[in-house]
């Protein structure tokens, strides 16, 4: 029977579990030749996959917005890797190689219960390899058109009563080919990193786990307008994680975890601005009227102030331009511009699991979590939260075939106020290997720092000419978070069946669902137009189904079709939903080592436009002396539509990618 962690921090069989959690295990990950965990995503039922540009990502569940992925927690053993200030996880960002990974869990629903806010739609939990069962020294390197280039090593060692592994490596891609208009397009990145694991068996059951992490690279972004130039991300990540677990008796476990975490993200640019935009009077009128002050940029003589205020502050305006020659040629002011945000995580949590009865478990905890961004570009200088949890969540097997999941978190934080999220959960094992579910639960989403306290602008420095007699100068635009924001609250219920049949190796989970969002912050967080409120709402319903076959020992398939309704009062919010969607593996293993994997993935739409894709891997595995192989791999991506992915800018010269890979173990 297959068995899963993420849903209620217990392990269970996932005939128990209260929600639908799709595992991508190492076998999978391996035949699927993903290269990142965004791709590998793809096989989860219901996951959409958007870029905004070749390093930029946007995973959602369901889908909602196309540019911010706001409402899915993602772990890495354990670690929360969604950034506090700026709501996002930089995918391309995460310290953290595909071949460490032993195994990805997907709770697919709401889980604030189990794993607080910001779990409002499903969880990522990515789990990777213990450090004892991957002894020995391993390296790959992949190459491939696109100018993908990348290299990785481990090693892993024993030293007393401690495993370690430390892996380290690079990673190359040059993005999307070209623009809409079939110019080049500047969007590539590139990185080097490493982790270092380790765990300690100590005495009294009992076990010490530490991880350490580190990465540093750009990531490209594209030149735009007002002669911007160089406008690349420095982008830095760093944590540092420890865990330990004791037995107090054979029924009652304790666990106490911290992490720490930074990143820091640069962005310096150089800037060619008409001197008119940094005129003080324009600013004044942009607070005052933001839609008058927008406009008379556009045209300076064609607008009328409503005011006696807005007519001076016009009327200056309108002289600045005047005295700038901007009736013909306005005169231009060249500088530096940066946007720089730095943004740490501590969080400390005590977790305890107890079995007081064969048909009773219960795992409890607290957690208190301080994170802190500064960014003078985006929030006007530092912005700190404290929060704290509690949590529990009760299994009671009250008949032999009956078991009743429910629990609940109540949260607290300085930004947002208190929250209270609750799940009750009812599986029927109608057989012993298969169950019939019924789930209601709630959720929410707190928002974060940048939709609260907002205060972004941009400055200009070593500015030439002098502005006002200054090398520094404002630009005009000033957005200002309203600062009341409630938190997003999700309201799911969930009917499913999950059947595992052992004498075929057949599993499969069958999903009917109806989510319905309340308080949603739907709008862009534009310079030109910051305004985020709780005015919108979003529903989702429809049905998932994954079946993964072990239909003999040399082949496994595995299907994944999801089907989704989505209503929303904003259209962005309908933007990255798409209607049809879903994935179809084969893997085989034949004689003399050779194995082939095919997969298709395929989406009605993302941002209007279809996907669908085949991905083929064919790989030799050679047996060099004892204890030594080596793996060659030859992948084939084929686009099977002609369209851009997700945007008009991300356009690739050919439907077709090669890209080869050895990977040798010693």
């Amino acid at each position: 029977m297959p068995e899963v962690l993420t849903a209620t921090r217990l392990r269970q069989p996932s005939t128990e579990v209260p929600g639908s959690v799709t595992v991508l295990d190492r076998e999978l990950i391996r035949a699927s030749g993903a290269r990142s965990i965004p791709e590998l995503l793809r096989l989860v039922p219901g996951m959409k996959v958007g870029y905004r540009n070749g390093n930029q990502v946007n995973v959602n569940y369901h889908g909602t917005s196309i540019t911010e992925a706001r409402r899915m927690q993602v772990l890495v053993d354990g670690r929360s890797v969604y950034r506090p200030g700026l709501a996002s996880v930089d995918w391309v960002d995460i310290p953290l190689a595909i071949e460490d990974i032993e195994r990805i869990e997907v709770f697919r629903g709401p889980n604030t219960v189990t794993y607080g806010a910001n779990a409002l739609q499903a969880v990522v939990n990515v789990i990777t390899r213990n450090p004892q069962d991957s002894l020995g020294t391993r390296s790959k390197v992949t190459v491939g058109e696109r100018g993908v280039r990348e290299f990785y090593g481990s090693h892993g060692f024993t030293a007393g009563n401690a495993s370690l592994r430390l892996s380290l490596g690079s990673r190359q891609f040059d993005g999307f080919d070209e623009l809409a208009d079939g110019s080049n397009y500047h969007n590539g990145s590139h990185a080097e990193y490493f982790t270092l694991s380790a765990l300690h068996n100590l005495v009294g059951e009992q076990t010490l786990e530490w991880q350490v992490g580190a990465k540093q690279g750009e990531n490209e972004r594209p030149t735009e307008d007002f002669g911007l130039s160089d406008p690349d991300v420095e982008a830095e990540d760093y944590f540092g994680l420890m865990r330990w677990k004791g037995a107090v008796s054979t029924s009652h476990e304790l666990q106490v975890q911290g992490y720490i975490q930074q990143q820091n993200r640069s962005q310096d640019w150089h800037t060619r601005v008409p001197i008119p935009l940094f005129d003080p009077s324009l600013g004044k009128l942009y607070q005052l009227n933001p839609q008058l002050a927008n406009a008379t940029v556009k045209n300076p003589f064609a607008v009328v102030g409503t005011t006696p205020e807005e007519t001076a502050l016009l009327t200056a305006f309108q002289m600045t331009v005047v005295n700038n020659n901007c009736m013909t040629s306005c005169n231009e002011s060249t500088g530096t511009t940066q946007a720089r945000t730095h943004e740490r995580r501590t969080d400390i949590e005590l977790q305890d699991t107890w079995r007081p009865f064969d048909n009773f478990s219960l795992v409890s905890g607290l957690g208190a979590r301080h994170d802190r961004a500064d960014s003078q570009t985006f929030l006007g200088g530092t912005v700190s939260n404290d929060s704290w949890r509690a949590f529990s969540n009760a299994e009671w097997r009250f008949a032999p075939n009956w078991l009743l999941n429910a629990g609940g978190m109540f949260e607290h934080d300085e930004l947002s106020g208190s929250n209270f999220s609750p799940r009750i959960a009812l599986n029927w094992l109608f057989v012993p290997e298969q169950s019939l579910r019924a789930v209601y639960s709630e959720a929410v989403r707190r928002p974060d720092m940048f939709e609260q306290n907002a205060v972004w602008s941009y400055q200009g420095r070593n500015m030439s000419p002098l502005i006002s007699g200054s090398s520094t100068a404002s630009y005009y635009q000033v957005a200002r978070a309203p600062g009341d924001l409630e938190p997003e609250h999700i309201h799911a219920s969930e009917l499913g069946w999950n059947a595992y049949w052992s004498t075929w190796q057949l599993s499969s989970d069958i999903r009917l669902f109806y989510e319905e969002l309340h308080k949603q912050i739907s709008e862009p967080l534009r310079l030109d137009n910051f305004n985020p409120s709780n005015a919108n709402q979003s529903r989702f319903h429809g049905a998932e189904g994954q079946l993964d076959w072990q239909a003999s020992p040399r082949d496994r398939l595995r299907l994944t079709y999801a089907y989704v309704d989505n209503t929303a009062s904003d259209k962005i919010d309908r933007r990255l939903t798409a209607r049809h969607s879903g994935s179809a593996g084969w893997m085989h293993e034949w004689n003399h080592d050779w194995h082939t994997s095919v997969f298709y993935y395929g989406a009605d739409q993302l941002n209007e436009y279809p996907f669908a894709r085949t991905d083929w891997r064919l790989a030799k595995r050679f047996q060099l002396a004892h204890e030594q192989r080596l793996e060659i791999a030859l992948m084939w991506q084929l686009r099977l539509d002609d369209e851009p992915l997700t945007w008009a800018e991300n356009n690739q010269r050919s439907r077709s990618q090669w890209l080869l890979s050895a990977e040798l173990d010693f």
